[in-house]
């Protein structure tokens, strides 16, 4: 059975389409206008085993805040979708992962329950493309992705840094590392049968 999920959201701020495939091979073809959110995107995806495609859009003119913060719900919201009962999964994950100085670590359970602990100990200063100010990335911004995901896929993420120097490398090593713990826990656990993994009974309620 195909896991796939296609996201529409519309807003006086912003306007997401995604198509997200839980079963894919990496491949991020989502048309965005903040350069390093893209680069984010395809590195999550290409560690995760998750195709992504659509187009983002947003009032930049404004900040990047409202973009950034939306597409971690829509992409939350993407996962929830495809993940369907959950039935059968792994539910939760766990990585850490290295980036030269660098260290992350993620751990994520897609038990029904929305939360986000997220300690990435970034200095707040603007990632400048091409010496181009219009082009810096906000990593302020980077809180709210997380927040959007874990609140539209409800599942809990923690998501650390435990040393590291470049901005650029610990946001990085920590798309990374929740990945592929994601990708750990949507995995399909041939074991359970196609239970769901709770005792409850349901991950949904």
């Amino acid at each position: 059975m195909e896991r796939i999920a296609c996201i529409e959201r519309k807003t006086g701020e912003t306007q997401i389409n995604l198509t997200l495939n839980l079963d894919g091979t990496g491949i991020c073809s989502v048309d965005c206008p903040i350069g390093f959110l893209s680069h984010m995107l395809s590195s999550f995806c290409k560690h995760g085993l998750f195709d992504l495609s659509g187009s983002l859009q947003g009032d930049l003119e404004v900040d990047q805040h409202h973009l950034v913060e939306d597409t971690g719900i829509s992409l939350g919201q993407a996962f929830d979708r495809a993940l369907g009962t959950r039935a059968g999964i792994f539910r939760s994950g766990f990585c850490i992962y290295p980036m030269d100085e660098t260290l992350a670590r993620a751990a994520v359970d897609f038990g029904g329950r929305p939360w986000l602990e997220c300690s990435l100990t970034l200095s707040g200063a603007a990632l400048v493309a091409s010496g181009d100010p219009s082009a810096a990335f906000q990593t302020d911004t980077v809180d709210d992705f997380w927040q959007g995901f874990t609140a539209g896929a409800k599942c809990n993420l923690h998501l650390d840094i435990l040393r590291g120097r470049s901005d650029h490398h610990k946001i990085e090593a920590a798309f990374k590392a929740a990945s592929r713990a994601i990708r750990q826990a949507v995995s399909i656990d041939a074991r359970t049968g196609g239970a769901i993994p709770s005792t409850k009974g349901t991950l949904t309620h």
